[in-house]
């Protein structure tokens, strides 16, 4: 047997229902095929359909409950279609993860184009929007739920030349706070992930020197894994944190507990005094 399917006897998600947007790879597929063999029927996103079949199969080949649905979800009526079939399919809606991301491509203001602003906003903000409009109703005719949205570090403290990716992911912050207030007496929870450097296929295809930099950025000097991410998921979707609702969740290494510079302040050392 596979650890996927061994681990199928934790059963901490048994009877639950998910559907994840930007489930195709990375982070996306590995929290399904952790919320599956945590016993989790899924239903999986993307708008990559051959990439979303090898996922299926696998989650299959495990012994999961999988379906799979092709979504762009800065449109209206595909990303409701999504969730009706996940709710046609499992008969209910108890945890949605909504992952979908625009790729930013550094640059400064002024040099972005209006269409590339507008496109990181559609998948960013809309996309967030449309996928909570449509989970909400879902989740409250199931008698709750738990959605978690994916934003990032650069949401939390910005980063140059990304004005498009920064906007969208801070939106998504804002987007999580509101939905969380609006529905946290009705049994539906709302939290938003804000990971820094994780290994994914934007970081791996970067190469070696990017990896290092990226990884030094972080207290901790390493990368994050996609499968830390899906854990922290994991949590969220079960009723282990059934009293946590709005919270933005760091995933970074301690990146935004501040600077940890290598060559100043060891143990041992006096912090200069200000002049």
């Amino acid at each position: 047997m596979t650890e996927l399917a061994i681990a199928h006897a934790s059963g901490r998600l048994d009877g639950k229902v998910a559907v994840l947007i930007g489930a195709s790879r990375g982070i996306g597929a590995q929290t399904a095929k952790v919320l599956s063999r945590s016993g989790a029927k899924v239903v999986v996103a993307a708008r990559d359909e051959h990439a979303l079949a090898s996922v299926v199969a696998e989650i299959q080949a495990a012994g999961g409950e999988v379906r799979s649905m092709t979504v762009d979800v800065g449109d209206e009526q595909s990303v409701e279609r999504l969730v009706q079939y996940t709710v046609d399919q499992f008969g209910r809606l108890d945890i949605a993860f909504n992952n979908a991301t625009d790729g930013p491509s550094p640059k400064p203001l002024a040099d972005m184009s209006v269409d590339e602003f507008d496109r990181a906003i559609r998948t960013n903000i809309r996309g967030t929007f449309l996928g909570m409009k449509f989970q909400v109703p879902a989740m409250l005719a199931s008698g709750g739920g738990s959605i978690i949205n994916m934003a990032s570090v650069a949401g939390v403290q910005g980063v140059a030349n990304l004005a498009g990716y920064v906007t969208g992911k801070a939106g998504i912050i804002a987007l999580t706070k509101v939905a969380a207030l609006d529905y946290a007496d009705q049994g539906i929870r709302v939290n938003v992930l804000a990971p820094g450097p994780i290994l994914t296929h934007h970081l791996e295809a970067a190469g070696e020197q990017a990896q290092r930099q990226a990884a030094m950025a972080t207290p901790m000097r390493r990368l994050g894994t996609s499968d830390e991410v899906a854990r922290t998921i994991l949590w969220l979707g079960s009723d282990d944190s059934r009293f946590i609702t709005g919270a933005t969740i760091p995933i970074d290494g301690g990146q935004l507990a501040g600077n940890k510079p290598e060559h100043m302040y060891r143990q041992g050392q006096r912090m200069p005094d200000a002049k």
